[in-house]
C-alpha cells in the first residue's frame, strides 16, 4: 500500500545526500521534493525531475517556514484533505512490533497511520516518533496523545493555523493546535530514522543553528519558543546545551472524538505486512 495523502519534502542545499528521497524511492512511495529556484539544476541532476516542485521565492532567511506554508497551499489546491511534510534527512522508516524496530520496505505504514487518524474528527496533526526514542525494551504505547510531532508530519488542511517564526516550528505548531482544543498523535508503532540535527550540511544548519562567541543558535531557539508560549515552556539546560522544556499536561483534557457512524472491525489488521528476510 501507499499513502492516500501527498508527501512533500522541503529541501535546501542537500542535493548531494537526498536521504529521504532515496529512502522513499527504495520503498516505492510517491513524493514531491520542494526546492528553491536557484538550486533546481543541482536537484534535477540528482533526483527525478518529475518529482521536483520549484518554489516561487528564494533565500528569505526564514528557514523552511515559507516552503512549508507554500506546501500547505499546494496540497489544498490539489484537493487533499491532509498532507505529509517530511524532513529531507530521514534514513529509513520502521515498524515497532514486539519490541523490535523493523525496517519497512513499502509505504504501508503511511496508509495505516492515515486510516487511524481519519477515524477521528479532531486529530489535526500526527506523525512518526524518532527511532532512538523507542528503545527495544519495556512496554511502549502504540502512540502518544497530545504531544509534539517532529520531522515526519501528517497535517489536516482544514485548520486555520500555519507555520510561523524561524525556530522550533514543529513544537510551536503542535502547541497551537493543542491550545485550540484539537488532538495530536505521535506514533510509536511507526518510526523514522532521522539524522541528528546539525550533523549534515545544508538545510537550516548554517542559517539557523550557527554557533559563535556572540551568538548561540540553540539558546535563541529555546528563547523563541519561550516567548511564543511563556505559559508552558521554560528554560532547560541538559547535556551541556540549551533545550526548551514544554509542559504538555494541560492538554490531557483534549479527548479523541470518533467520527459518527464509524464501525471499526474487531481483531488485528496488519495491512498485509509480514516479516521477510531481504
Amino acid at each position: 500500500m501507499n499513502p492516500e495523502y501527498p508527501i512533500y519534502i522541503p529541501s535546501k542545499g542537500r542535493w548531494e545526500s537526498l536521504l529521504t528521497v532515496k529512502t522513499l524511492e527504495k520503498m516505492g512511495v510517491p513524493y514531491k521534493i520542494v526546492v528553491e529556484p536557484q538550486e533546481y539544476e543541482q536537484y534535477a541532476s540528482a533526483a527525478n525531475k518529475d518529482n521536483i516542485l520549484v518554489l516561487p521565492f528564494s533565500n528569505l532567511g526564514q528557514g523552511s517556514i515559507p516552503a512549508r506554508n507554500w506546501i500547505w497551499g499546494h496540497s489544498i489546491k490539489a484537493g487533499a484533505a491532509r498532507h505529509w511534510v517530511i524532513d529531507d534527512n530521514i534514513r529509513w522508516f520502521r515498524r515497532l512490533n514486539r519490541n523490535k524496530r523493523i525496517r519497512v520496505s513499502d509505504g504501508t505504514i503511511f496508509r495505516a497511520a492515515e486510516d487511524f487518524v481519519d477515524r477521528y474528527e479532531n486529530v489535526k496533526m500526527a506523525g512518526f516518533n524518532y527511532t532512538f526514542f523507542a528503545e527495544e525494551r519495556g512496554v511502549k504505547k502504540p502512540f502518544y496523545l497530545n504531544t509534539r510531532v517532529y520531522s515526519c508530519i501528517l497535517l489536516s488542511n482544514d485548520i486555520p493555523h500555519r507555520w510561523r517564526g524561524r525556530y522550533n516550528e514543529d513544537t510551536d505548531l503542535s502547541i497551537r493546535i493543542l491550545k485550540s482544543g484539537y488532538c495530536t498523535v505521535l506514533f510509536n508503532a511507526f518510526l523514522c530514522d532521522k539524522a541528528e540535527t546539525m550533523s549534515m550540511k545544508g538545510g537550516n544548519t548554517d542559517e539557523l543553528y550557527r554557533q559563535g562567541k556572540k551568538y548561540d543558535g540553540r539558546f535563541e531557539m529555546m528563547m523563541s519558543l519561550i516567548r511564543q508560549h511563556p505559559d508552558i515552556v521554560r528554560i532547560n539546560r541538559r547535556f551541556g546545551r540549551w533545550q526548551h522544556l514544554v509542559d504538555y499536561r494541560p492538554f490531557r483534557r483534549n479527548r479523541l472524538v470518533k467520527r459518527g457512524g464509524l464501525k471499526i472491525p474487531s481483531g488485528i489488521n496488519n495491512y498485509g505486512m509480514a516479516l521477510a528476510n531481504i
